[in-house]
């Protein structure tokens, strides 16, 4: 390959919308080019880089198993109204109508159009289990697309779909694709994790995200540092509790006339923030409800939505606050309530003595309140906190958090598409037998992205060598268009496609300087260079993209370190 005969564009400026490395990199190397808001196209470069994440994705899934097919990316209505998913996918969901005003839908995902394929073509256990997987477009049209390929609204996806008769076979496929996606992330090159999550609107009964580790990742990852445990901080857990201490203290109404948050209450009063109680006011569909946490705590939306009776609950207006508690926010609290109200008390919160709670009166709160002395005993009891860095693990470790990027996601489904599709296959007795499903999905495109984010600096992307667009850049420097040197740079050049190591060679006639600082951009591991100099000393300027200084080595060590 001559770069003289391939499409690469480069840029110096960084564009101004560009608010992600990744985006800007993107941008500067000419990988991508926007077309519309969340829209891009994939240049030649971007492309190979593209392909390179591909081919790992697809040979560790066929290595896995799994059977690859395509699905077209527009769906009918009627297969997602049979989930119920046409009104309760939400505003991600592009609708679209035909001229013979039928409604469909770009797929954001595929389990309506995999379950439908698989009810017409299985029809027996023998057949089961199998997995499907595609690499294709999917579309989200996200309220705000940012971040580049990050957040795109169209991006190249791998889900995979699997069918079981039983629950336990579900459970061997899952932990099967579990492995496959760490050899995939293992293979490209990449420092990440596999975490604990919650299943969203895929839904499911068990799921895990798999994270590229980055500083500038979306979502915290709790881990301890006391085991290889890791979750996402919606589903992430803290030990529980010791056992609560005995009262030591009278219930006092004390004065807060401006305090009224835990900080300023705790602050004025000269306490630890940790004994105080914070009360979070919302309704739901049984009524009105009271959650607690500690001070220092935040109340965790996921987990609070998870318990029992709180699957829709919304924060409660002023008005709805007074109605029930005859305080306005800032000084609530569990006692004293003008109306019967149920309280849901954070685990740590059920384990507390002699705490500060809101006193239902502006301007006061209510000092050394106790558990079944000054009220009764929560009604209902959850972990419903965010965990916090230093919080003790279940292992006895310690909760630390990083940032992560989702790159992976695997899911147990059971049966809650083949059920609402009235998919079933014939079991050993002979009878209809609905199959439980898996769900796998990779974010192709993210990948790319995500790995800049792990992998740059000032000069721009460092690429794992699994996914460089090339192995080794030749670049010639020959400004007396020397023969000799064109011919040993392609001589080179052709010596390392024989050693089957990936090169292109920069004969573009650029100065040094400009080739160099291209070849940085763009990320490839291993630069050659080939001059006039050189040549007469017999040896080649080598540098890899991370070392700070080239040196001059001869020709057996450089192709030594090359194949290395």
């Amino acid at each position: 390959m001559r770069l003289s005969q391939f499409h690469l564009r480069t840029t110096k400026e960084t564009p101004a919308d560009a608010e992600l490395v990744s985006h800007q990199l993107m941008l500067r190397a000419g990988m991508i080019r926007k077309l519309a808001a969340g829209l891009y196209t994939w240049s030649p470069l971007g492309l190979r880089v593209l392909r390179k994440v591909e081919t790992v994705v697809r040979e560790e899934m066929d290595r896995a198993g799994a059977i690859e097919m395509i699905m077209p990316t527009i769906q009918p209505r009627e297969l997602w109204e049979e989930t119920g998913r046409w009104e309760k996918f939400g505003g991600q969901l592009l609708k679209i109508t035909d001229r013979k005003e039928q409604h469909f839908c770009y797929s954001p995902t595929a389990e309506e159009a995999v379950t439908d394929f698989a009810r017409q073509e299985l029809s027996s256990y023998k057949q089961l289990p199998v997995n499907f997987y595609q690499i294709q477009t999917k579309f989200r049209d996200e309220i705000r697309p940012r971040f580049g390929v990050m957040r795109a609204r169209e991006f190249v996806m791998k889900d995979a779909y699997s069918f079981h008769i039983t629950d336990e076979d579900l459970v061997r496929e899952y932990r099967n694709m579990h492995a496959a996606y760490t050899r995939i992330f293992t293979r490209l090159g990449l420092d990440f994790r596999a975490v604990q999550a919650d299943s969203g609107a895929i839904g499911g009964d068990a799921s895990q995200e798999f994270h590229v580790l980055a500083d500038s990742g979306e979502d915290a990852i709790a881990f301890s540092t006391g085991s290889d445990y890791a979750a996402n901080v919606e589903t992430a857990q803290a030990a529980a509790p010791g056992p609560r201490a005995a009262a030591s203290e009278t219930m006092t109404k004390v004065a807060t006339p401006t305090q009224k948050t835990c900080e300023d209450v705790a602050a004025l009063l000269g306490i630890p923030l940790q004994r105080t109680v914070k009360s979070v006011a919302v309704m739901t569909d049984g009524g009105f409800v009271l959650a607690l946490v500690r001070g220092d705590h935040a109340v965790n939306e996921i987990k609070l939505g998870k318990v029992a009776g709180m699957a829709d609950y919304r924060l409660a207006t002023e008005a709805e606050i007074l109605a029930h508690l005859g305080s306005e926010p800032g000084f609530l609290g569990p006692i004293g309530a003008k109306q019967a109200i149920r309280v849901v008390a954070d685990r740590d919160v059920a384990a507390m003595a002699d705490f500060v709670v809101g006193a239902n009166e502006a301007g006061f709160h209510l000092a050394g309140v106790n558990w079944g002395r000054d009220l009764p005993e929560p009604e209902t009891v959850a972990d419903i906190r965010n965990v916090v860095v230093g919080d003790r693990a279940a292992d006895g470790g310690e909760i630390r958090i990083v940032r992560g990027i989702e790159v992976g996601h695997v899911f147990q489904l059971g049966r809650k598409y083949s059920e609402a599709m009235k998919f079933t296959v014939l079991d050993e007795t002979g009878k209809a037998a609905t199959p439980a499903m898996g769900c796998y999905g990779i974010g192709v495109s993210r990948i790319v992205a995500a790995a800049i984010e792990q992998n740059h600096d000032a000069n721009g992307i460092i690429w794992p060598a699994p996914m460089a667009p090339w192995a080794v850049a030749v670049c010639v420097i020959n400004p007396k268009n020397d023969a000799a040197v064109n011919n040993a740079a392609e001589a080179l050049l052709e010596e390392l496609q024989v050693a089957g190591i990936e090169a292109v060679l920069d004969d573009r006639g650029l100065r040094p300087g400009a080739m160099f600082a291209d070849i940085e951009l763009i990320g490839i591991p291993h630069r050659v260079v080939v001059s006039e100099r050189g040549l007469a000393a017999g040896t080649f300027e080598y540098r890899a993209r991370r070392a700070t200084e080239a040196e001059n080595i001869g020709r057996d060590e450089l192709l030594a370190r090359l194949r290395g």
